[in-house]
């Protein structure tokens, strides 16, 4: 009887302390995170401030820029400081869940850095795209005149389409997988390829969920700093928010509101340019 009150009472102290060591385990790599967070959303601000930050717009890399391999570089080394400001914080939880499982292997550093890079490999190859998409749209407003005279088509048609997808049901999905992480990781990730697997995974979940997003990102560029604030606003409360859900439709009527706006706009312009020329 004593053997058995001795077991009740000492396991669950046992489980407590090593709850709390693995805890405090994890506070310094949580707060190199949040370090990097910070720094890139303080990056974002002094390239506001400084005006530096047109210098990495696509627009400028692309028309007035160096060759394109240097750009794309230049571009990519922007982008991973949007990624870091903007995704980051949405991956919170999941980061969190993966730390947890992470500790209980031998090596959770190592593991926590094959989990982010192969993350930021998902973001990068999609910021990739979208650059080089942006080159192709360059050359055809290029060989068609009419189109660059109505550059607002394109700005109603991003906000117009991002709007739209918020509904979709791939956007739904990635973002029911982004409020529920980690949910596979109930055991220590290997440090190479299961910490890998598990990044990928959440990093095709996120792109899923946000990719019509940080599509408007990408539109507006680098250090817009209103825009990156709203859509970090954005996307944070969807993944992380009671009312997630709700949240997304509400900023894709926002959007698809903001697209139309746009659209009015632009014809009004082209109708009273066409009344003056009678």
């Amino acid at each position: 009887m004593t053997i058995l009150t001795s077991i009740a009472i000492t396991s669950p102290a046992r489980a407590a302390s090593a709850a709390n060591a693995a805890s405090g385990a994890r506070a310094p790599r949580l707060r190199v995170l949040m370090a990097v967070i910070a720094g890139a959303w303080m990056v974002t601000v002094v390239a506001e401030a400084t005006g530096t930050g047109s210098l990495l717009h696509h627009h400028a890399l692309i028309e007035d820029g160096p060759p394109l391999w240097v750009a794309l570089a230049l571009f990519l080394v922007a982008w991973q400081v949007m990624i870091a400001a903007m995704m980051l914080p949405a991956s919170l939880p999941a980061i969190r869940g993966f730390t947890t499982a992470a500790h209980l292997g031998r090596r959770p550093g190592l593991a926590m850095v094959a989990f982010l890079a192969a993350y930021a490999v998902v973001w990068s190859a999609f910021g990739q795209l979208a650059f080089m998409g942006d080159v192709v749209l360059h050359h055809v407003v290029d060989a068609t005149p009419w189109l660059g005279a109505w550059p607002w088509l394109i700005e109603a048609g991003v906000l117009a389409f991002a709007g739209g997808y918020q509904f979709a049901p791939n956007k739904r999905r990635g973002l029911a997988a982004c409020r529920h992480p980690m949910s596979r990781a109930t055991t220590a990730p290997r440090p190479g390829l299961g910490a890998v697997q598990l990044g990928l995974e959440h990093g095709f979940a996120c792109l899923g969920s946000s990719w019509a997003l940080m599509l408007v990102m990408f539109a507006a560029g680098f250090a817009n700093l209103w825009w990156m604030i709203a859509l970090t606003g954005v996307m944070v409360y969807e993944t992380t928010g009671r009312h997630g859900r709700r949240a997304a439709s509400a900023a894709g009527i926002v959007l698809f509101s903001l697209g139309l706006l746009v659209a009015f706009s632009g014809l009004q312009a082209v109708f009273v340019v066409g009344l003056a020329w009678k």
